[in-house]
């Protein structure tokens, strides 16, 4: 149990030296993922029309 207790202790104090960000880096980084998401799904999207109408016209030209 004492083991337990140490490492609730040991835990708080780690989380008292932490570098915490603030309100405004936290939103200014869930922008830019949120950003980078809508990029990637966009591209990625846009290689599968592509792709599928590729290939939609390969078979209905053979």
């Amino acid at each position: 149990m004492q083991r337990l207790i140490r490492f609730f202790k040991d835990s708080y104090a780690e989380l008292k030296k932490v570098t915490w960000p603030s309100r405004e880096e936290v939103l200014s980084s869930t922008r830019v993922v949120i950003i980078a998401i809508l990029a990637v799904a966009f591209a990625l999207g846009l290689v599968d029309i592509l792709l599928l109408n590729g290939i939609t016209f390969l078979f209905k030209v053979l």
